[in-house]
């Protein structure tokens, strides 16, 4: 008779979060939703900040839920999140404030001012990772700048999944993969980057051990397991960063292939088994993020269906409310190609009028305007598949080697227009799905740390047996090239 291992994935991302119950049989791993809730930014008057009390008590809600309603037994949690936020805890262990939003203002000219003090070349050789603002490491040094209190107060320092982890267990560590995205951890010394905190006055005595992915932190603490009647559960650390839990439920059968984890953010990239710190990886500005089983993933951001989401949430808030659906269907009916622009350009990183940035970035470098609904969309999806394009060509490049097929998974997976468009864009075939590639990559690194999966090829097996991949051939090139040549002309 075969045991099924339950586990609960708790998965934050930055417009939603969920729980959902895996349940694995030894081949197949079925997952079950079991609480879903909106997330985002919350302004205040000092600037935009993650409602945290509000988010622990969902993770007590997905808890419950799945003990009481679904009646089912669970051996283990693991919680995974977004990159590069974090809390601060005093010397009795309380939360100081609520945790920044990495969209927050302050960080305006931060890496600017961080190269004043450290070469960019010395910080992308202790560090391995891209230049955004958003980072932790500039979030932190704006703190300094500034002479935050909260900063000046701070005991401990922990990613926000690990703030979870230490509300669940009251251990506190920082889990390897969430910890690479800082800009604050040296990947080739296998510890925080000591040298360049010091350099820049950010207090060292702050950051917390190091824990790897799949290790078990320990077993609820009493009053979890007694409010949400969740007994017996241990607290695992899958990679806490959404995206290594995400690239281990890429459905693969060999090395070598590209992936995609599709969402808010689109990161696009390779998995390596050391980090890539180059001189031509600090030009072309790409990261070395730590992955599940002592691998790296060789990426680089891009701001994905955010310009999407950003458009119809302006749209809605003036009486315009359209699904996800409706807004593809009009893209896949406007005029191709109608503008071209960078995704990752500064005028599109924070929320506000979308539509009105992207038609004035049209404007500004003498395309034509798109003006309906569908041609912004459009556009949009096209020019985050034109993105896709240059940074796999780049990844190729450094690597020696084409990347091919690629594979794209994630919540993105569902708009089949962006995955033909990707096919278009770079000449790859392209294969999508899970689209709940990262709770299901949770709950396998949850099921390894249980001893119940020996690698990641065998849990990438399991992704095969249980989940539809489809595929998408890649049509003809001319509109695309062109376009292409029109796009390389924005980059910097």
């Amino acid at each position: 008779m075969t045991t099924t291992l339950n586990t609960l994935a708790l998965d934050f991302g930055a417009e939603s979060g969920r729980a959902i119950l895996g349940q694995f049989d030894g081949q197949r791993l079925a997952l079950t939703d079991v609480h879903r809730f909106p997330n985002g930014p919350v302004r205040l008057p000092d600037g935009l900040h993650w409602d945290v009390l509000r988010l622990w008590t969902e993770i007590k809600t997905g808890l419950a839920k799945t003990v009481r309603e679904q009646g089912q037994t669970i051996a283990s949690i693991g919680i995974d999140t977004w990159g590069v936020d974090f809390a601060l805890l005093d010397r009795q262990g309380a939360l100081i404030g609520n945790p920044y939003h990495y969209r927050d203002g302050r960080t305006d000219g931060m890496v600017e001012a961080v190269l004043q003090r450290v070469p960019r070349e010395e910080v992308f050789a202790q560090t391995g990772i891209q230049f955004m603002q958003l980072n932790t490491l500039y979030q932190l040094y704006a703190m300094a700048v500034q002479q935050s209190p909260a900063l000046a107060m701070a005991e401990t320092f922990l990613p926000i999944p690990d703030l979870f982890n230490y509300w669940l267990t009251g251990v506190k560590a920082g889990e390897f993969s969430h910890v690479t995205t800082t800009q604050c951890y040296d990947p080739r010394r296998q510890t925080w980057a000591w040298p360049l905190l010091q350099a820049l006055d950010i207090p060292t005595h702050i950051f917390p051990p190091i824990v790897a992915p799949g290790t078990v932190r320990g077993p609820l603490l009493s009053h979890v397991a007694e409010e949400t009647g969740a007994q017996g559960v241990q607290v695992v650390a899958p990679a806490c960063h959404d995206t290594g839990c995400a690239v281990v439920a890429v459905p693969a059968q060999r090395p070598g292939f590209a992936w995609i984890s599709s969402g808010t953010w689109s990161i696009l990239g390779v998995e390596v088994a050391e980090p890539i710190i180059t001189a031509d990886s600090l030009r072309y500005n790409f990261t070395n993020e730590g992955g599940a089983g002592n691998t790296f993933r060789f990426s680089k951001n891009i701001m994905g269906l955010w310009l999407v989401q950003e458009c119809r949430r302006w749209w809605a808030a003036h009486g315009q409310a359209l699904s996800y659906t409706e807004l593809t269907q009009m893209a896949a009916a406007a005029r191709p190609f109608t503008c071209v622009v960078d995704p990752d350009h500064d005028d599109f990183l924070k929320p506000g009028d979308m539509p009105a940035r992207l038609q004035a970035f049209a404007a500004r470098t003498g395309q034509a305007v798109p003006e309906s609904k569908g041609e912004i969309v459009r556009s949009a999806l096209e020019s985050i598949a034109l993105k896709y394009r240059t940074v796999l060509e780049k990844a190729e490049e450094m690597l020696g080697q084409r990347l091919d097929p690629i594979h794209i998974v994630g919540g993105g997976t569902q708009n089949q227009l962006l995955s033909q468009f990707t096919a278009d864009a770079t000449g790859r075939p392209v294969l999508t799905g899970p689209i709940e590639a990262t709770a299901m990559g949770n709950c396998l690194l949850q099921a390894m740390a249980l001893g119940q999966l020996n690698s990641l090829w065998e849990a990438r097996a399991v992704v095969r047996n249980s989940t539809e991949v489809l595929t998408f051939e890649p049509g003809p090139r001319a509109g695309w090239d062109a376009a292409y040549a029109r796009f390389l002309e924005l980059q910097p």
